[in-house]
């Protein structure tokens, strides 16, 4: 039996184990964005630079580097959970991340995510996420950045919320199968709960450490993230984190494991201040 055969067999029955015994509660998190686009020096190794020289003049070398820059990356992912009998279950999760590179200094960015979910008939999951950032000097080592979102949330009972933010972030790491970034961000925040009296409209500091690594010849990629939300002048801590394992299929599709983990200090009576998830999906991906 040819190997490819075998793996695509271990996979799915990897699958259907693991969904098998998945029945965890979903959140809305601020998903993974793309990792930024790699400068043209970093993608291009010495050799093949050096050959590609040799070959052709220099001016058409330039103009060749030129005409391979991608200006629209993106990638979706689907997962989901369908059991019935003594429980019926029915979960789907869908979230993206677009990439539209406007200029060599301004770049637009969006990560919007959608989770629906019944539980014996009631509804338990219905979130949505949705936000747009604007990224400036986004290839340097220190770029900056502002952003707006919306989101609405079934689960933690969120009318809802909206928020704006401006920053900077610094690239720690920056090499073609590693990449680390930290960003620091001034944010407003305004939460509309269902079951709250008093709304709330508060300013919090949001730093983020992101990381992405590829092994064995890019076929295997590892991404983790982690929000830290406090609020300023009060005690109001929201943070969120989540590790993730894709394994390349095709050249556009993977296999991805998620594990997640939120906490909000406030939250309406009669919900927990902490949800866990772990999902697993395929993968669409274009960089």
């Amino acid at each position: 039996m040819p190997l490819s055969v075998k793996y695509a067999q271990l996979c799915l029955l990897f699958i259907c184990i693991l969904i098998a015994h998945t029945a965890v509660a979903q959140i809305v998190e601020q998903t993974d964005p793309l990792r930024p686009s790699l400068p043209d020096s970093v993608k291009t190794s010495k050799t093949d630079s050096t050959k590609t020289a040799a070959v052709q003049p220099k001016i058409d070398t330039i103009k060749q580097v030129k005409s391979v820059t991608r200006i629209v990356r993106y990638r979706f992912t689907a997962d989901g959970t369908f059991t019935a009998g003594n429980v019926n279950r029915s979960l789907l999760q869908l979230t993206s991340a677009v990439d539209y590179q406007l200029s060599n200094y301004f770049k637009l960015s969006s990560n919007p995510s959608f989770v629906y979910g019944r539980q014996s008939g009631i509804l338990a999951e219905r979130e949505w996420f949705g936000d747009l950032r604007t990224t400036y000097r986004y290839e340097k080592r220190l770029y900056y950045l502002a952003f707006g979102s919306y989101e609405r949330s079934n689960l933690r009972q969120i009318n809802h919320r909206w928020t704006a933010a401006a920053g900077a972030g610094y690239k720690l790491l920056n090499q073609k199968r590693a990449y680390i970034s930290i960003t620091d961000v001034l944010m407003q925040e305004y939460t509309d709960f269902l079951e709250l009296t008093n709304d709330i409209n508060i300013f919090r500091n949001s730093a983020r450490l992101y990381g992405e690594y590829t092994f064995g010849k890019d076929r295997f990629t590892v991404t983790h993230t982690a929000f830290y939300q406090p609020a300023l002048g009060q005690y109001n801590v929201r943070w969120n984190a989540s590790v993730s394992l894709q394994v390349k299929l095709t050249s556009a599709t993977s296999l991805r494991s998620t594990v997640a983990n939120a906490y909000e200090s406030l939250v309406v009576p009669g919900r927990q201040n902490n949800d866990f998830r772990f999902t697993i999906g395929l993968v669409y991906e274009k960089k």
